[in-house]
């Protein structure tokens, strides 16, 4: 686990993904000092998961920037940036994020991980890869040797890079999908689910729908 969790965490977020990534981190024996989400200030809440709520972004911009690292619990959702947005806020005002990887997921010890990278159970990430900040390699994905992913993007459950992939920012690889190796995916680009992507530049901003289907520009 690197090193920035020895920190506590405040998790950003109340949603399913969150749910996900307090479950990681109680597997992994991380410290959460609280929970920032205004649906559960709005609601009253004074408590999640046993967590205190931190009532607003306001409060949570009080806290020493060195003191604390954050966890980007909000899910990426095709056509909804509201994830990216987050990190973007939140580090240009001076925190950092965590990066987090399950206890039960493994990744070679050569791979290279940006702040806030977010590795699932059952996930392979294999030597030489790179992979950019705020990414979320789900639950069972695999990501072959020499990958060079980009920052805010989702490899979904169960999805397959093969070895020498390359994905741009922002781009979405939907559950059970394949990339063929050497494939590039584009910035923003979205392979849906159970598709496969053997065709040898998919360009920035398509969406690939499934299999035998073609692209169509989004």
């Amino acid at each position: 686990m690197p090193a920035d969790t020895d920190l506590p965490l405040v998790l950003i977020g109340a949603g399913g993904h969150a749910r996900v990534l307090h479950a990681l981190g109680v597997a992994a024996g991380l410290r959460f000092m609280g929970v920032c989400d205004p649906v559960l200030t709005q609601k009253g809440e004074r408590f999640w998961n046993q967590l205190p709520v931190i009532d607003s972004e306001a409060a949570l911009e009080r806290l020493p920037r060195d003191s604390v690292r954050l966890v980007n619990g909000i899910g990426k959702v095709v056509g909804n940036n509201i994830r990216q947005q987050v990190y973007a806020r939140l580090s240009k005002v001076g925190f950092r994020f965590a990066t987090l990887i399950h206890p039960a997921a493994w990744v070679a010890p050569d791979v290279q991980l940006s702040d806030g990278v977010q590795i699932m159970a059952g996930a392979v990430v294999q030597p030489g890869c790179t992979i950019g900040a705020d990414c979320i390699i789900n639950t069972r994905a695999s990501v072959d040797h020499d990958c060079i992913i980009g920052n805010h993007v989702h490899v979904a459950p169960g999805a397959t890079l093969c070895g020498s992939v390359e994905v741009a920012d922002n781009a979405f690889i939907g559950a059970g999908a394949v990339v063929i190796q050497t494939i590039r995916i584009g910035s923003g680009a979205v392979v849906a689910a159970g598709a496969t992507v053997a065709r040898d530049l998919l360009p920035d901003h398509i969406l690939m729908p499934g299999k035998a289907a073609r692209p169509i520009k989004q």
